[in-house]
């Protein structure tokens, strides 16, 4: 086996994945960089879920908004709901584990404010319940998906952004949608700050 090849073919995969999104991704972007911004500039919050690498991201979202990305600015409302072991545990064992975000979304949530929804399958059960809880509080709903968009992209309303990568592999979708989180993040601080 030549392992260095078998890497190299890793980036090369990673790069034209990204490629093959940008058309299809940038306008879809820029509106939820508009929408995630306009949320934080009237009080709003994010609040971003995920499970396993997309629990990840939502945790690595939460932190560039509440520290900085690239440039000193002010703390910026957001939470991963991954992260409370207790309300995760609690809640898992006392109803399901497909609440364990959901619950989170009703307490937490209100209209105006965002949900940040990650599914690189867009079939996680307990995302699409935290979707379901959104909409009942009037939040707008940001999905990052890919493989067509499952379950999550059938069921966003006309006013939520669907962020699907056009990708099956697991390992590539993750990629892009971490490029994706860059983007939304260089985005909200360059309207902020008023950077060209």
């Amino acid at each position: 086996m030549d392992l260095i090849a078998r890497v190299a073919q890793h980036f090369e995969d990673s790069v034209q994945t990204k490629l093959n999104a940008v058309e299809a991704l940038s306008p879809p972007i820029a509106a939820a960089i508009e929408t995630l911004t306009a949320s934080l500039i009237n009080g709003g919050k994010i609040l971003a879920c995920g499970n396993g690498g997309s629990a990840a991201d939502a945790q690595h979202f939460a932190a560039e908004l509440i520290g900085r990305f690239e440039a000193e600015r002010q703390e910026l409302a957001a939470i991963a709901l991954t992260t409370d072991t207790s309300i995760l545990t609690a809640v898992a064992n006392d109803y399901s584990f497909n609440q364990i975000f959901a619950r989170q979304v009703r307490g937490l949530g209100h209209a105006g404010d965002v949900l940040l929804a990650i599914s690189t399958s867009g079939n996680s059960a307990n995302v699409i319940e935290a979707i379901k809880a959104a909409h009942e509080h009037d939040m707008h709903v940001i999905a990052l998906t890919g493989k067509g968009g499952g379950q999550i992209g059938e069921m966003l309303r006309d006013d939520d952004i669907h962020l699907c990568v056009p990708a099956d592999r697991t390992a590539r979708i993750q990629e892009t949608h971490l490029l994706v989180i860059h983007c939304l993040c260089d985005g909200i601080d360059a309207l902020l700050l008023g950077v060209e």
